[in-house]
Protein backbone atom coordinates (compact mmCIF):
# COMPACT_ATOMS: atom_id res chain seq x y z
CA UNK A 1 0.00 0.00 0.00
CA UNK A 2 1.42 3.38 -1.01
CA UNK A 3 2.23 5.85 1.75
CA UNK A 4 0.18 9.00 2.14
CA UNK A 5 2.20 11.93 0.77
CA UNK A 6 3.80 14.05 3.43
CA UNK A 7 2.48 17.59 3.80
CA UNK A 8 3.83 20.47 5.84
CA UNK A 9 2.56 20.11 9.42
CA UNK A 10 3.00 23.77 10.29
CA UNK A 11 0.21 25.57 12.05
CA UNK A 12 -0.33 27.28 15.37
CA UNK A 13 -4.02 26.41 15.22
CA UNK A 14 -5.95 23.21 15.88
CA UNK A 15 -4.45 19.89 14.79
CA UNK A 16 -7.83 18.15 14.82
CA UNK A 17 -7.91 17.98 11.00
CA UNK A 18 -4.33 16.77 10.55
CA UNK A 19 -5.44 13.31 9.26
CA UNK A 20 -7.57 15.04 6.60
CA UNK A 21 -4.60 17.27 5.73
CA UNK A 22 -2.44 14.18 5.18
CA UNK A 23 -5.14 12.44 3.18
CA UNK A 24 -5.63 15.40 0.80
CA UNK A 25 -1.97 16.38 0.63
CA UNK A 26 -2.84 19.97 1.56
CA UNK A 27 -1.10 21.96 4.36
CA UNK A 28 -2.98 21.89 7.65
CA UNK A 29 -3.32 25.67 7.92
CA UNK A 30 -5.15 25.73 4.57
CA UNK A 31 -7.40 22.82 5.61
CA UNK A 32 -8.29 24.66 8.83
CA UNK A 33 -9.06 27.83 6.87
CA UNK A 34 -11.42 26.08 4.44
CA UNK A 35 -13.06 24.04 7.22
CA UNK A 36 -13.80 27.19 9.23
CA UNK A 37 -15.26 28.96 6.22
CA UNK A 38 -17.47 25.99 5.33
CA UNK A 39 -18.65 25.73 8.93
CA UNK A 40 -19.24 29.49 8.91
CA UNK A 41 -21.40 29.03 5.81
CA UNK A 42 -23.62 26.51 7.63
CA UNK A 43 -23.69 28.70 10.73
CA UNK A 44 -24.67 31.67 8.57
CA UNK A 45 -27.77 29.91 7.22
CA UNK A 46 -28.73 28.93 10.77
CA UNK A 47 -28.07 32.48 11.97
CA UNK A 48 -30.35 33.96 9.31
CA UNK A 49 -33.21 31.50 9.87
CA UNK A 50 -33.22 30.85 13.63
CA UNK A 51 -31.56 34.00 14.99
CA UNK A 52 -33.35 36.45 12.71
CA UNK A 53 -34.17 39.91 14.12
CA UNK A 54 -37.81 38.87 14.38
CA UNK A 55 -36.91 35.94 16.67
CA UNK A 56 -34.18 37.32 18.93
CA UNK A 57 -32.81 40.65 20.11
CA UNK A 58 -29.82 42.47 18.62
CA UNK A 59 -27.82 41.63 21.76
CA UNK A 60 -28.23 37.89 21.11
CA UNK A 61 -27.22 38.29 17.46
CA UNK A 62 -24.17 40.36 18.40
CA UNK A 63 -23.14 37.87 21.10
CA UNK A 64 -23.54 34.79 18.87
CA UNK A 65 -21.64 36.38 15.96
CA UNK A 66 -18.81 37.45 18.29
CA UNK A 67 -18.39 34.16 20.17
CA UNK A 68 -18.34 32.08 16.98
CA UNK A 69 -15.85 34.51 15.44
CA UNK A 70 -13.52 34.21 18.44
CA UNK A 71 -13.77 30.42 18.27
CA UNK A 72 -12.87 30.38 14.55
CA UNK A 73 -9.87 32.65 15.16
CA UNK A 74 -8.55 30.40 17.95
CA UNK A 75 -9.21 27.24 15.89
CA UNK A 76 -7.28 28.57 12.89
CA UNK A 77 -4.43 30.43 14.60
CA UNK A 78 -4.13 29.10 18.15
CA UNK A 79 -2.27 31.31 20.58
CA UNK A 80 -1.28 33.68 17.75
CA UNK A 81 -4.89 34.86 17.75
CA UNK A 82 -3.97 36.78 20.92
CA UNK A 83 -2.53 39.44 18.57
CA UNK A 84 -6.00 39.94 17.09
CA UNK A 85 -7.63 40.32 20.49
CA UNK A 86 -4.89 42.63 21.82
CA UNK A 87 -5.28 44.99 18.86
CA UNK A 88 -9.07 44.97 19.19
CA UNK A 89 -8.98 45.86 22.90
CA UNK A 90 -6.27 48.52 22.44
CA UNK A 91 -8.36 50.11 19.71
CA UNK A 92 -11.52 50.01 21.82
CA UNK A 93 -9.60 51.84 24.54
CA UNK A 94 -8.64 54.53 22.02
CA UNK A 95 -12.22 54.69 20.77
CA UNK A 96 -13.42 55.59 24.29
CA UNK A 97 -10.49 57.60 25.69
CA UNK A 98 -9.16 59.62 22.73
CA UNK A 99 -10.54 63.04 21.95
CA UNK A 100 -12.79 63.19 18.89
CA UNK A 101 -10.43 65.52 16.93
CA UNK A 102 -7.67 62.90 17.26
CA UNK A 103 -9.55 59.61 17.46
CA UNK A 104 -8.95 58.73 13.80
CA UNK A 105 -5.24 59.62 13.97
CA UNK A 106 -4.51 57.58 17.11
CA UNK A 107 -6.55 54.61 15.85
CA UNK A 108 -4.79 54.68 12.48
CA UNK A 109 -1.26 54.91 13.95
CA UNK A 110 -1.84 52.18 16.56
CA UNK A 111 -3.61 49.75 14.19
CA UNK A 112 -1.17 50.19 11.29
CA UNK A 113 1.80 50.21 13.69
CA UNK A 114 0.76 46.98 15.41
CA UNK A 115 0.02 45.32 12.06
CA UNK A 116 3.43 46.34 10.70
CA UNK A 117 5.25 45.01 13.78
CA UNK A 118 3.41 41.70 13.38
CA UNK A 119 4.34 41.59 9.68
CA UNK A 120 8.00 42.16 10.53
CA UNK A 121 8.15 39.58 13.32
CA UNK A 122 6.23 36.95 11.32
CA UNK A 123 8.26 37.32 8.14
CA UNK A 124 11.81 38.21 9.14
CA UNK A 125 11.99 36.30 12.41
CA UNK A 126 9.96 33.17 11.68
CA UNK A 127 9.43 32.29 8.02
CA UNK A 128 10.81 34.66 5.39
CA UNK A 129 9.67 33.77 1.89
CA UNK A 130 7.03 31.26 3.00
CA UNK A 131 3.44 32.41 2.68
CA UNK A 132 1.11 30.60 5.06
CA UNK A 133 -2.50 31.06 6.09
CA UNK A 134 -1.63 32.88 9.31
CA UNK A 135 -3.00 35.42 11.76
CA UNK A 136 -1.80 38.44 9.74
CA UNK A 137 -4.69 37.98 7.27
CA UNK A 138 -7.45 38.57 9.86
CA UNK A 139 -5.29 41.27 11.45
CA UNK A 140 -5.21 43.11 8.12
CA UNK A 141 -9.01 43.01 7.83
CA UNK A 142 -9.46 44.12 11.45
CA UNK A 143 -7.03 47.01 10.84
CA UNK A 144 -9.27 48.13 7.98
CA UNK A 145 -12.36 47.95 10.20
CA UNK A 146 -10.73 49.76 13.13
CA UNK A 147 -9.55 52.66 10.98
CA UNK A 148 -12.78 52.79 8.95
CA UNK A 149 -14.89 53.09 12.11
CA UNK A 150 -12.52 55.61 13.72
CA UNK A 151 -12.71 57.91 10.68
CA UNK A 152 -16.50 57.54 10.52
CA UNK A 153 -16.88 58.37 14.24
CA UNK A 154 -14.64 61.40 13.69
CA UNK A 155 -16.85 62.45 10.75
CA UNK A 156 -20.08 61.93 12.70
CA UNK A 157 -19.14 63.64 15.96
CA UNK A 158 -16.18 65.89 15.18
CA UNK A 159 -17.08 67.46 11.83
CA UNK A 160 -19.90 69.52 10.43
CA UNK A 161 -22.21 67.85 7.89
CA UNK A 162 -21.49 70.53 5.28
CA UNK A 163 -17.76 69.69 5.42
CA UNK A 164 -18.36 66.06 4.50
CA UNK A 165 -18.78 64.46 1.09
CA UNK A 166 -22.12 62.78 0.38
CA UNK A 167 -20.62 59.35 1.11
CA UNK A 168 -18.90 60.49 4.32
CA UNK A 169 -22.16 62.01 5.49
CA UNK A 170 -24.07 58.81 4.76
CA UNK A 171 -21.56 56.62 6.62
CA UNK A 172 -20.83 58.99 9.54
CA UNK A 173 -21.31 57.42 12.99
CA UNK A 174 -22.75 59.82 15.57
CA UNK A 175 -22.52 57.61 18.69
CA UNK A 176 -19.48 55.65 19.87
CA UNK A 177 -20.23 51.91 19.80
CA UNK A 178 -20.69 49.80 22.92
CA UNK A 179 -18.14 47.08 23.70
CA UNK A 180 -20.42 44.32 22.38
CA UNK A 181 -21.17 46.22 19.16
CA UNK A 182 -17.45 46.92 18.67
CA UNK A 183 -16.45 43.28 19.21
CA UNK A 184 -19.24 42.05 16.98
CA UNK A 185 -18.28 44.41 14.15
CA UNK A 186 -14.60 43.41 14.30
CA UNK A 187 -14.78 39.72 15.23
CA UNK A 188 -18.05 38.39 13.79
CA UNK A 189 -17.79 34.86 12.40
CA UNK A 190 -18.84 35.91 8.87
CA UNK A 191 -15.73 38.01 8.27
CA UNK A 192 -13.13 37.33 10.98
CA UNK A 193 -11.16 34.81 8.88
CA UNK A 194 -11.25 36.25 5.35
CA UNK A 195 -13.15 39.53 5.52
CA UNK A 196 -14.29 41.54 3.81
CA UNK A 197 -14.26 44.91 5.53
CA UNK A 198 -17.69 46.54 5.67
CA UNK A 199 -19.02 49.82 6.99
CA UNK A 200 -20.12 49.94 10.61
CA UNK A 201 -23.55 51.44 9.89
CA UNK A 202 -24.29 48.74 7.30
CA UNK A 203 -23.28 46.01 9.77
CA UNK A 204 -25.39 47.42 12.61
CA UNK A 205 -28.36 47.77 10.25
CA UNK A 206 -27.91 44.08 9.32
CA UNK A 207 -27.78 42.95 12.96
CA UNK A 208 -30.87 45.02 13.81
CA UNK A 209 -32.79 43.76 10.80
CA UNK A 210 -32.90 47.06 8.88
CA UNK A 211 -30.28 46.20 6.24
CA UNK A 212 -32.52 44.84 3.45
CA UNK A 213 -35.48 47.03 4.39
CA UNK A 214 -33.43 50.23 3.97
CA UNK A 215 -32.39 49.25 0.45
CA UNK A 216 -35.93 48.26 -0.54
CA UNK A 217 -37.34 51.62 0.59
CA UNK A 218 -35.23 53.30 -2.11
CA UNK A 219 -37.63 51.85 -4.73
CA UNK A 220 -41.24 52.83 -5.44
CA UNK A 221 -42.81 49.36 -5.24
CA UNK A 222 -46.39 50.52 -5.76
CA UNK A 223 -45.34 51.85 -9.14
CA UNK A 224 -44.04 48.36 -9.93
CA UNK A 225 -47.37 46.77 -8.98
CA UNK A 226 -46.44 45.50 -5.49
CA UNK A 227 -48.84 45.86 -2.54
CA UNK A 228 -46.04 45.36 -0.01
CA UNK A 229 -42.26 45.15 0.12
CA UNK A 230 -40.79 41.94 -1.36
CA UNK A 231 -38.62 39.62 0.71
CA UNK A 232 -35.39 38.98 -1.25
CA UNK A 233 -33.71 35.65 -0.54
CA UNK A 234 -29.90 35.31 -0.78
CA UNK A 235 -30.08 31.59 -1.62
CA UNK A 236 -29.66 32.05 -5.38
CA UNK A 237 -26.71 34.41 -4.91
CA UNK A 238 -25.08 32.00 -2.45
CA UNK A 239 -25.44 29.02 -4.81
CA UNK A 240 -24.01 31.04 -7.71
CA UNK A 241 -21.02 32.15 -5.62
CA UNK A 242 -20.42 28.62 -4.35
CA UNK A 243 -20.24 27.43 -7.96
CA UNK A 244 -17.57 30.08 -8.66
CA UNK A 245 -15.79 28.98 -5.48
CA UNK A 246 -15.77 25.33 -6.58
CA UNK A 247 -14.42 26.15 -10.05
CA UNK A 248 -11.78 28.43 -8.52
CA UNK A 249 -10.68 25.65 -6.16
CA UNK A 250 -10.29 23.20 -9.05
CA UNK A 251 -8.25 25.75 -11.02
CA UNK A 252 -6.10 26.45 -7.97
CA UNK A 253 -5.37 22.77 -7.38
CA UNK A 254 -4.43 22.23 -11.04
CA UNK A 255 -3.12 25.45 -12.62
CA UNK A 256 -1.10 26.73 -9.68
CA UNK A 257 0.87 23.48 -9.35
CA UNK A 258 1.27 23.10 -13.11
CA UNK A 259 2.62 26.63 -13.64
CA UNK A 260 4.82 27.57 -10.68
CA UNK A 261 5.87 31.21 -10.51
CA UNK A 262 9.49 30.23 -9.81
CA UNK A 263 9.86 28.96 -13.39
CA UNK A 264 9.73 32.46 -14.90
CA UNK A 265 13.05 33.30 -13.22
CA UNK A 266 14.69 29.92 -13.83
CA UNK A 267 18.07 30.58 -15.51
CA UNK A 268 17.71 27.75 -18.02
CA UNK A 269 14.21 28.92 -19.00
CA UNK A 270 15.39 32.52 -19.42
CA UNK A 271 18.46 31.58 -21.51
CA UNK A 272 16.71 29.10 -23.82
CA UNK A 273 13.37 30.85 -24.41
CA UNK A 274 12.49 33.74 -26.70
CA UNK A 275 11.26 37.05 -25.32
CA UNK A 276 7.71 36.56 -26.60
CA UNK A 277 7.54 33.06 -25.08
CA UNK A 278 8.73 34.40 -21.74
CA UNK A 279 6.08 37.13 -21.94
CA UNK A 280 3.39 34.57 -22.74
CA UNK A 281 4.45 32.34 -19.87
CA UNK A 282 4.44 35.33 -17.50
CA UNK A 283 0.78 35.93 -18.43
CA UNK A 284 -0.09 32.24 -17.85
CA UNK A 285 1.69 32.15 -14.50
CA UNK A 286 -0.05 35.29 -13.28
CA UNK A 287 -3.41 33.89 -14.39
CA UNK A 288 -2.64 30.70 -12.45
CA UNK A 289 -2.01 32.70 -9.29
CA UNK A 290 -5.49 34.26 -9.27
CA UNK A 291 -7.84 31.33 -8.45
CA UNK A 292 -6.81 31.19 -4.77
CA UNK A 293 -8.00 34.80 -4.37
CA UNK A 294 -11.16 34.11 -6.37
CA UNK A 295 -11.82 31.12 -4.08
CA UNK A 296 -11.21 32.84 -0.72
CA UNK A 297 -12.98 36.11 -1.51
CA UNK A 298 -16.02 34.56 -3.21
CA UNK A 299 -16.50 32.05 -0.40
CA UNK A 300 -16.28 34.86 2.17
CA UNK A 301 -18.89 36.80 0.20
CA UNK A 302 -21.16 33.74 0.12
CA UNK A 303 -20.86 33.32 3.90
CA UNK A 304 -22.04 36.89 4.52
CA UNK A 305 -24.88 36.52 2.02
CA UNK A 306 -26.00 33.26 3.65
CA UNK A 307 -26.36 35.18 6.92
CA UNK A 308 -28.53 37.75 5.11
CA UNK A 309 -25.83 40.41 4.84
CA UNK A 310 -24.72 42.01 1.58
CA UNK A 311 -27.95 43.05 -0.12
CA UNK A 312 -27.20 46.01 -2.38
CA UNK A 313 -30.59 46.71 -4.00
CA UNK A 314 -32.27 46.03 -7.34
CA UNK A 315 -31.39 46.93 -10.90
CA UNK A 316 -33.61 48.45 -13.62
CA UNK A 317 -34.83 44.97 -14.61
CA UNK A 318 -36.03 44.25 -11.07
CA UNK A 319 -33.26 41.76 -10.22
CA UNK A 320 -32.11 41.59 -6.61
CA UNK A 321 -28.36 42.00 -6.07
CA UNK A 322 -26.23 40.69 -3.21
CA UNK A 323 -22.89 42.32 -4.02
CA UNK A 324 -22.55 45.00 -1.33
CA UNK A 325 -19.58 43.09 0.14
CA UNK A 326 -18.22 41.51 -3.05
CA UNK A 327 -14.46 41.76 -3.28
CA UNK A 328 -14.04 41.22 -6.99
CA UNK A 329 -15.76 41.22 -10.37
CA UNK A 330 -14.08 38.44 -12.33
CA UNK A 331 -15.54 39.38 -15.71
CA UNK A 332 -14.41 43.01 -15.42
CA UNK A 333 -10.96 41.90 -14.25
CA UNK A 334 -10.38 39.56 -17.17
CA UNK A 335 -11.75 42.03 -19.74
CA UNK A 336 -10.24 45.20 -18.26
CA UNK A 337 -9.05 47.69 -20.89
CA UNK A 338 -7.32 50.05 -18.46
CA UNK A 339 -5.18 49.76 -15.35
CA UNK A 340 -7.82 51.76 -13.44
CA UNK A 341 -10.60 49.39 -14.47
CA UNK A 342 -8.52 46.40 -13.37
CA UNK A 343 -7.70 47.66 -9.88
CA UNK A 344 -11.26 48.94 -9.34
CA UNK A 345 -12.56 45.38 -9.72
CA UNK A 346 -9.81 43.59 -7.78
CA UNK A 347 -9.99 43.48 -3.96
CA UNK A 348 -12.86 45.98 -4.15
CA UNK A 349 -13.40 46.41 -0.41
CA UNK A 350 -9.71 47.13 0.21
CA UNK A 351 -9.76 49.68 -2.62
CA UNK A 352 -12.81 51.29 -0.98
CA UNK A 353 -10.98 51.38 2.37
CA UNK A 354 -7.90 52.99 0.79
CA UNK A 355 -10.13 55.60 -0.84
CA UNK A 356 -12.01 56.41 2.38
CA UNK A 357 -9.06 56.66 4.75
CA UNK A 358 -6.35 57.95 2.40
CA UNK A 359 -7.24 59.08 -1.13
CA UNK A 360 -10.25 61.21 -0.09
CA UNK A 361 -8.39 62.75 2.86
CA UNK A 362 -4.72 63.14 1.89
CA UNK A 363 -3.80 66.81 1.26
CA UNK A 364 -1.40 66.05 -1.62
CA UNK A 365 0.14 63.23 -3.71
CA UNK A 366 -3.13 61.30 -3.45
CA UNK A 367 -2.24 58.44 -5.82
CA UNK A 368 1.30 57.94 -4.47
CA UNK A 369 0.25 57.97 -0.79
CA UNK A 370 -2.60 55.54 -1.49
CA UNK A 371 -0.29 53.04 -3.18
CA UNK A 372 2.28 53.38 -0.38
CA UNK A 373 -0.39 52.75 2.28
CA UNK A 374 -1.55 49.71 0.31
CA UNK A 375 2.00 48.33 0.26
CA UNK A 376 2.48 48.95 3.98
CA UNK A 377 -0.86 47.31 4.79
CA UNK A 378 0.04 44.20 2.76
CA UNK A 379 3.33 43.69 4.60
CA UNK A 380 7.06 44.26 4.50
CA UNK A 381 8.19 41.92 1.74
CA UNK A 382 10.22 43.94 -0.82
CA UNK A 383 8.06 42.51 -3.62
CA UNK A 384 5.04 44.42 -2.36
CA UNK A 385 6.90 47.72 -2.67
CA UNK A 386 8.19 46.90 -6.15
CA UNK A 387 4.59 46.20 -7.17
CA UNK A 388 2.97 49.27 -5.65
CA UNK A 389 5.68 51.72 -6.70
CA UNK A 390 5.40 50.32 -10.23
CA UNK A 391 1.63 50.61 -9.87
CA UNK A 392 1.94 54.37 -9.32
CA UNK A 393 3.83 54.74 -12.61
CA UNK A 394 1.43 52.43 -14.46
CA UNK A 395 -1.60 54.34 -13.19
CA UNK A 396 -0.17 57.72 -14.21
CA UNK A 397 0.91 56.37 -17.61
CA UNK A 398 -2.48 54.74 -18.23
CA UNK A 399 -4.26 57.96 -17.28
CA UNK A 400 -2.03 60.03 -19.59
CA UNK A 401 -2.54 57.69 -22.58
CA UNK A 402 -6.32 57.57 -22.05
CA UNK A 403 -6.64 61.36 -21.74
CA UNK A 404 -4.45 62.10 -24.78
CA UNK A 405 -5.36 59.38 -27.28
CA UNK A 406 -8.68 57.70 -26.50
CA UNK A 407 -10.82 60.42 -28.13
CA UNK A 408 -9.16 59.72 -31.51
CA UNK A 409 -10.73 56.23 -31.53
CA UNK A 410 -14.31 57.15 -30.63
CA UNK A 411 -15.33 58.40 -34.09
CA UNK A 412 -16.27 54.95 -35.41
CA UNK A 413 -17.14 51.52 -34.01
CA UNK A 414 -14.29 49.63 -35.79
CA UNK A 415 -11.72 52.08 -34.38
CA UNK A 416 -13.23 51.70 -30.90
CA UNK A 417 -13.01 47.90 -31.19
CA UNK A 418 -9.34 48.14 -32.21
CA UNK A 419 -8.67 50.50 -29.31
CA UNK A 420 -10.37 48.12 -26.85
CA UNK A 421 -8.41 45.10 -28.11
CA UNK A 422 -5.06 46.88 -27.96
CA UNK A 423 -5.71 48.41 -24.54
CA UNK A 424 -6.93 45.04 -23.19
CA UNK A 425 -3.72 43.37 -24.38
CA UNK A 426 -1.48 46.12 -22.98
CA UNK A 427 -3.41 46.28 -19.69
CA UNK A 428 -3.13 42.53 -19.06
CA UNK A 429 0.61 42.53 -19.75
CA UNK A 430 1.12 45.68 -17.66
CA UNK A 431 -0.69 44.05 -14.75
CA UNK A 432 1.40 40.87 -15.08
CA UNK A 433 4.62 42.92 -15.11
CA UNK A 434 3.44 44.97 -12.12
CA UNK A 435 2.18 42.18 -9.87
CA UNK A 436 4.91 39.58 -10.54
CA UNK A 437 7.06 40.92 -7.63
CA UNK A 438 3.96 40.72 -5.38
CA UNK A 439 3.85 36.97 -6.05
CA UNK A 440 7.63 36.37 -5.87
CA UNK A 441 8.08 38.55 -2.74
CA UNK A 442 11.89 38.76 -2.62
CA UNK A 443 14.34 41.18 -4.25
CA UNK A 444 16.57 38.72 -6.14
CA UNK A 445 13.89 37.01 -8.30
CA UNK A 446 12.25 40.41 -8.94
CA UNK A 447 15.47 41.94 -10.28
CA UNK A 448 16.10 38.78 -12.30
CA UNK A 449 12.64 39.08 -13.88
CA UNK A 450 13.10 42.78 -14.67
CA UNK A 451 16.48 42.14 -16.30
Amino acid sequence: MAETPSVPYRTTGSTLLHPLSQLLGIPLDQVNFVACQLFALLAAFWFRIYLSPSNVSSVVRHAFATLFGIYFAVFCFGWYSIHIFVLVMMSYGIMNIASIPNIHRYSFVVAMGYLTLCHISRIYIFNYGILTTDFSGPLMIITQKITTLAFQVHDGIGRQAEDLTAEQNRLAVKIRPSLLEYLSYLLNFMSVIAGPCSNYKDYIAFIEGRHVHMKLLEVNWKQKGYDRLPDPSPTGAVIYKLCITFVSLLLFLTLTKTYPVSYIVDSQFINNTSFLSRLGYLYIVMQASKPKYYFAWTLADAVNNAAGYGFSGIDDQGNFHWDLLSNLNIWNIETATSFKMYIENWNIQTAAWLKRVCYDRAPWYLTALTFILSALWHGVYPGYYFTFVTGILMTLASRAVRNNYRHYFLSSKPLKVIYDIVTWFVTQLAVCYTVAPFVMLAVEPTIKLYK
